[in-house]
């Protein structure tokens, strides 16, 4: 990819677009009330996810944007998971029946930091809440530093059949900038316990663009990474913006990789990941050619949401804990983010929810391009426009930045028809943006 291209499209880089409109859009005017008129309106039979937050770690990683709280003792997560649990029955309340779920997500945080009792007592609770299907997914991330035996024994007997494991690198030189030391050792103990106790599905998580990061040392930890075969990986590109994430003032601006570095990074881990029999998956997943995120790109059902690429397909997403994002029929909501903040709501009995945004059929017909063009590299605009009932020619009019796209040779556009270059898939979200009526496009 030529610099030109990087330099024009990947700095200072648009969202991510897990969800659109951003959370950036989020505002007051969506609150508990409405939340509330939502999850009653919900259908009774349509199957729904279930998101759950912990928002704490032993210690902090430096690259980390994550909301998240450094807990040294347990006493803090265990006042948190017996707010958690007052939440969890506060907005199963709200429904008129037990809701189906299928998909269920732990994140973080390091959700391994629960006891293996309470995580068990959760699990009941929630079972006990909502309606799981026999297939239901369970997913929970892990910090290999901090997990157990007796942990992964309680994720087996409560039917997680998924685990993530953050590696980032397995670069010494690379951990050390990044506070966070983890051996190859430590990682593969943690997947054989995963999976001697029923947990199959392990996805890993790595990132290029940190500090001290090489090509050698990318493909070095990409190799190392699906030596223990993994069922996923996850290819992140660090964003270094110190003003909004304040850890990330630990790291020396002068050790992260320029551009055209993190281009070569992107390419050889990806290039290590294909050779070894993974299919590109969006911008950043790699899955083995049987996993479900494969078979779901293969049908055209590939889906974004705030948690990345999935195959999940559920129109609504119930977020619990400090800082959750939910989504409904109707829009989206958050929970308060601070810890204080969220424990006072839902020990007064009232839902936690500080901010959201109500969907317009503008942002659904943005949300579907941009969904699609991030999963499958390519969106037929004009069929999504005619199923909104809109039309496609003022619309794609009014996409400026569209025609200098094409003209830097990085989509190509007929009928209506978008398609991205397959050597430009690193700078998708630039390509997504176009559709992205909020964003500020300012000098």
């Amino acid at each position: 990819m030529p610099t030109s291209i990087l330099a024009k499209y990947s700095d200072p880089g648009p969202p991510w677009y897990t969800i659109y409109p951003t959370a950036l859009q989020f505002s007051a005017a969506v609150g508990a009330e409405a939340y509330e008129h939502w999850l009653r309106e919900l259908p009774a039979k349509d199957p729904i996810s279930l998101y759950i937050h912990i928002p704490f770690c032993r210690s902090i990683c430096w690259y980390c944007g994550c909301p998240t709280n450094i807990a040294r003792l347990d006493a803090p997560i265990l006042h948190y998971l017996s707010v958690l649990r007052d939440e969890i029955g506060l907005v199963s309340e709200q429904t008129r029946q037990a809701l189906p779920v299928s998909d269920v997500h732990f994140g973080g945080g390091s959700p391994n930091l629960i006891e293996p009792a309470e995580f068990l007592g959760l699990m009941e609770l929630l079972r006990r809440r909502f309606a799981f299907v026999k297939t239901a997914a369970v997913a929970v991330e892990i910090d290999p530093r901090t997990f157990t035996l007796g942990m992964a024994e309680a994720l087996g007997a409560t039917g997680v059949n998924r685990a993530s494991i953050g590696i980032q690198s397995f670069d010494p030189l690379v951990q050390k900038a990044i506070n966070r030391v983890q051996s190859e050792g430590q990682t593969a103990t943690a997947v054989e316990n995963l999976r001697r106790n029923g947990v199959s599905r392990v996805n890993f998580d790595l990132i290029y663009g940190l500090p001290h990061q090489t090509v050698k040392s990318c493909v070095e930890t990409a190799t190392a990474a699906v030596a223990m075969r993994p069922n996923q990986l996850a290819v992140f590109g660090y964003s270094h913006i110190p003003s909004a994430i304040k850890n990330q003032r630990s790291i020396e601006k002068i050790a992260l990789p320029d551009n055209a570095a993190r281009a070569e990074q992107a390419a050889a881990v990806a290039e290590t990941l294909v050779a070894a029999g993974y299919r590109e998956i969006g911008l950043d997943h790699f899955a083995l050619p049987e996993d479900e995120l494969t078979l779901a790109q293969e049908a055209g059902r590939l889906r974004r949401n705030s948690l990345g690429y999935s195959a999940d397909t559920c129109k609504t997403l119930i977020g619990l804990g400090a800082s959750a994002i939910g989504r409904v029929g109707e829009g989206y909501v958050q929970n308060e983010v601070a810890l204080e903040s969220y424990s006072r709501h839902i020990s007064a009995g009232r839902l936690a929810t500080s901010k959201g945004h109500r969907l317009t059929d503008q942002d659904r017909v943005r949300a579907t391009v941009i969904e699609r063009l991030m999963c499958d590299l390519q969106a037929d605009v004009a069929a999504i426009c005619a199923a909104h009932g809109l039309d496609p020619v003022p619309f794609l009019d009014a996409v400026e930045r569209l025609a200098m796209l094409a003209e830097d040779g990085i989509v190509d556009v007929e009928d209506g028809f978008i398609r991205v270059r397959h050597d430009y898939r690193f700078v998708i979200r630039a390509v997504a943006a176009a559709f992205d009526a909020y964003l500020d496009r300012s000098p």
